[in-house]
């Protein structure tokens, strides 16, 4: 039996599909193509003047009665889009043959001027310079030329539907006049050229950066990631961000309209801007993730940035809350939060603290906080001197709070050590005179003195990592500081482990000592559990006294039993969770 080849497909139809397909990612048309209701072609064997017809709905049908490239079709299609983007499916256009034609005429200009396509030959090679609706009302008064009446067709019927065509064209021609500006600066390739096209996620994007300015400079310094075996392997059902990369990971299958890809992105700058993961602190960080949701998903709803996606954590109950706030009501029931869903998904945080790993070129790191601050900041100013319109209260507090430049780790450490390591208390006394009493013989001044019987010295312990990655600036930084604020707190001596691949016990040290030249043993690997279980079983250390952990946070996991901190240089992060304060070297 014979084999029977498949039918071999339209080249006219193909051509067809393949202009659609670039109209339909083109920067300029876009809004009008993702959107719902959504601009939709289709090829119609009736013959239609012109070879086209344009519905108010969005809908364009085509005449595949001529056979034509992908550059004519290309031109009918940009036809069709233009005429919904410029308002001219008005009802009250129905009866008015002269408008719909000069509409036609207006339309064929603006193609000619970004050249958008190839027009077909019955176009008239010279075109009326008039301005149109001039040009609707001589053509009312003396008639539509002859050539003019088959450029095209419009059935202005009314639609019930809410398309708001010219709004969305007006994003696109801002989307493609920045698209005009990358190309000009050699970022890249031209639009009609083999660039890659813009997905609906990166126009969201690029509203930020054109129009949205209290998040515009937070999203200038982020990447987006859609990459489905990306967003496969870490089981990303919508979105994920990770503040210290920079990058903000999109599932490129989940089907989203434009505005909702903006609620997305907004919700996830806006966790990476507040430095909601670095205020977890001892919090379960699956239901702090979920209290943060909770939060910005209302402030957005609040505020009308992009549609709120079906499924997102939203109750009007918690607005006007806080995190904390939201937290602290929500742990009560931890069953059935935990089947609650972020963008991640059902019981995944969308907060991620390590980077995923991926084909792409990874950005150099910034200093984040610095880089949030300053954006947010700017942002704000600039929201709030345009009068882009009220944001939520807690917002605004929290990007005030913002305002206030973080306290140097020398002042943390002081208010540490006023905390943890008590000072002795000297004694007012009418028994002993003031230095003070020769200035005023007449007057009685108490004087000062410490009681002469033995009274306990507050202390503390220091363990040091001493293995080959500390540097010796890291520790005599460290070190120098410590002795400061213990000779402040009046603190006689310190108790002192060094720790590498064992622990050397250096007894109690003077603070002086510890400020100035000692003698550092080891420098092999990184074992600091032994130095504090050697601290913490000590006869002569007492059991209220404090340890401070000073390492590079490359060292194995700690427990300790006792008020702790740990001194680490800026950038770097300790391998566990933490539940002492964490201050930072700078």
């Amino acid at each position: 039996m014979a084999r029977t080849d498949p039918p071999a497909a339209d080249p006219s139809s193909a051509a067809f599909g393949e202009a659609w397909s670039e109209l339909h990612d083109h920067p300029l048309f876009a809004p009008l193509t993702v959107d719902f209701p959504r601009a939709d072609a289709e090829l119609t064997d009736t013959p239609l003047p012109g070879g086209l017809r344009v519905f108010a709905h969005g809908g364009i049908r085509l005449s595949r009665g001529q056979r034509r490239d992908k550059q004519q079709w290309r031109w009918l299609l940009a036809h069709g889009l233009l005429h919904l983007g410029f308002g001219h499916l008005n009802p009250a256009l129905a009866h008015d043959a002269a408008s719909r034609a000069a509409a036609c005429v207006a339309v064929t200009r603006f193609q000619r001027a970004v050249k958008l396509g190839r027009e077909p030959e019955t176009v008239p090679a010279r075109l009326p310079s008039a301005d149109e609706d001039d040009l609707a009302a001589r053509w009312r008064r003396e008639g539509v030329p002859r050539e003019f009446t088959d450029l095209g067709d419009l059935d202005p019927a009314p639609f019930r539907g809410d398309s708001r065509w010219p709004e969305r064209f007006a994003l696109g021609l801002s989307s493609a006049a920045a698209a005009g500006v990358e190309v000009a600066g050699g970022v890249r390739r031209g639009l009609t050229g083999d660039a890659p096209p813009r997905h609906v996620w990166d126009l969201a994007m690029s509203w930020f950066l054109s129009s949205y300015p209290l998040l515009g400079g937070v999203a200038a310094g982020f990447t987006l990631v859609a990459d489905a075996e990306v967003a496969r392997k870490a089981d990303i059902a919508v979105a994920a961000v990770s503040a210290d990369a920079g990058e903000i990971y999109l599932n490129p299958w989940r089907s989203l309209s434009e505005q909702e890809w903006r609620f997305v992105l907004a919700h996830e700058l806006l966790h990476v801007a507040l430095r909601h993961q670095d205020r977890a602190g001892g919090r379960d960080p699956f239901l702090w993730n979920v209290a943060c949701d909770y939060v910005i998903n209302g402030w957005l709803v609040e505020m009308g940035v992009g549609l709120l996606p079906d499924g997102l954590l939203h109750d009007p109950e918690l607005a006007g809350s806080s995190a904390e706030e939201v937290y602290d009501r929500i742990a009560r029931d931890v069953r059935r939060i935990r089947k609650l869903a972020t963008l991640r998904g059902p019981g995944r945080g969308d907060m991620l603290g390590e980077p995923l790993p991926w084909a792409g070129r990874r950005v150099g790191g910034v200093d984040l906080d610095e880089f949030c601050r300053r954006a947010l900041l700017t942002g704000f100013a600039y929201h709030e001197s345009s009068g882009r319109g009220t944001l939520p209260s807690g917002l605004v507090a929290e990007i005030r709070v913002l305002e206030q430049p973080p306290l140097p780790w020398d002042v943390l450490l002081a208010r540490w050590f006023s905390e943890h390591v008590p000072v002795v208390e000297s004694v007012r006394t009418y028994a002993r005179a003031s230095r003070r009493q020769a200035s005023s013989p007449d007057i009685p001044r108490p004087g000062r003195h410490r009681p002469a019987e033995i009274v306990a010295r507050a202390t503390f312990g220091v363990v040091v990592d001493t293995s080959g990655s500390m540097s010796h600036r890291l520790m005599g930084k460290a070190l120098g500081a410590i002795a400061a604020y213990a000779t402040a707190r009046d603190v006689p001596a310190a108790r002192v482990v060094f720790c590498d691949a064992a622990a050397y016990d250096a007894g109690y040290l003077r603070v002086e000592e510890i400020g100035g030249r000692i003698r550092v043993r080891g420098r092999g690997g990184t074992m600091l559990q032994p130095g504090v279980d050697l601290l913490e079983r000590a006869a002569d250390f007492p059991d209220t006294g404090p340890i401070l952990i000073i390492t590079d946070g490359e060292c194995d996991v700690l427990r300790v039993r006792r008020p702790h901190a740990f001194l680490v240089p800026r950038g770097a992060r300790l391998p566990f969770r933490p539940r002492g304060e964490v201050f930072h070297l700078r």
